[in-house]
């Protein structure tokens, strides 16, 4: 069962490319499957050390539950365990989970990318309940914490990963982003998890915990650029890396008007994700689903700004990667 120190490299983020037609209340079988195995075989191609799948980019909340299936069943079929794969469960209901859980083990993947039921907020001890009755239930299916507090109204603090390493053996990764509790957080947990960050703050996590840093999450752009920056850190050229950086911030610094207001991108999440990821180049996300189907067009604007500046830095990186 893979641990958080077999972690290494770039984890991408598929989106569920969806059909013409996509976003409208009453549209079904809105899953592309021919995008879906082009895409998953395009970052094994590439280098990518891992997928994630059905998170918030994923659109799992808004993906109905045959178009879920189809997605993982074509997911897994074409990645076959050549590189690990998590794939998100998360759901209002834990007897939905643990169905969910049960099917996506049934078909290979690696683990799961879970969140917390959100319907009324919970409690640190619910909270660490939750993922023990999960690991408990599974106990050889690893779990990937989905760390977003807005969207799951858990804080998931310092002060839970202790607790929960204890209690949820199988916890063994955390997609992660709260840079300021990262240090307290890696102790809590006595390096049982992998705190996976988003591609511009892996740079900073690793001037903050040098040890624990070896991979990252970077949407569906192409993971060059991504390997680019994880090799220059595992190669201490501070140099090189902090390059890098600076290359991922002016990549993202277009659609800082919706990153840097957390209720602002809470809003805004998924839009501006399958938007990047389809003004790259590198796939086709296809229409929003309901009812996130909606943006400003200065949002629409910075965020393709920001796909095509990654479309270029996949193009330098592809080059330097040989």
């Amino acid at each position: 069962m893979i641990t958080a120190k077999d972690l290494r490299g770039v984890l991408a983020i598929m989106p569920t490319p969806a059909k013409e037609g996509a976003d409208r209340l009453d549209a079904t079988n809105t899953v592309d499957l021919d995008e879906t195995a082009r895409l998953a075989e395009s970052l094994v191609r590439d280098g990518a050390t891992g997928i994630m799948a059905l998170g918030t980019m994923g659109e799992c909340a808004t993906t109905q539950q045959s178009d879920y299936e189809a997605y993982v069943d074509c997911l897994l079929k074409t990645v076959r365990g050549r590189i690990p794969t998590f794939v998100g469960t998360t759901s209002l209901s834990g007897h939905e989970i643990a169905r969910r859980i049960k099917f996506v083990k049934g078909l290979g993947a690696t683990g799961t990318l879970l969140g917390i039921p959100m319907w009324q907020p919970a409690t640190l001890d619910m909270a660490v309940k939750f993922y023990a009755d999960v690991s408990q239930t599974f106990p050889d299916f690893p779990i990937m914490v989905y760390a977003n507090p807005r969207a799951f109204r858990f804080d998931f603090g310092a002060d839970f990963w202790g607790p929960l390493v204890e209690k949820a053996p199988t916890v063994m990764s955390a997609k992660f982003s709260s840079k300021g509790i990262l240090k307290k957080s890696v102790e809590a947990s006595k390096g049982r998890v992998n705190f996976v960050p988003p591609i511009g703050l892996a740079y900073e996590f690793a001037q903050i915990s040098p040890e624990s840093q070896t991979t990252c999450w970077i949407p569906s752009v192409g993971p060059q650029v991504g390997l680019a920056l994880m090799k220059a850190l595992a190669a201490h050229d501070a140099q090189q890396a902090k390059a890098v950086a600076d290359d991922i911030a002016w990549a993202n610094e277009p659609h800082h008007a919706i990153t840097g207001s957390q209720e602002v991108f809470a809003s805004y999440n998924i839009q501006l994700e399958k938007v990047l990821m389809a003004a790259s180049g590198y796939c086709k996300t296809g229409p929003i689903r309901p009812p996130y189907n909606v943006m400003p067009d200065d949002f629409r604007k910075a965020a393709t700004e920001g796909g095509q500046r990654y479309a270029k830095l996949r193009e330098k990186y592809s080059k330097v990667l040989g």
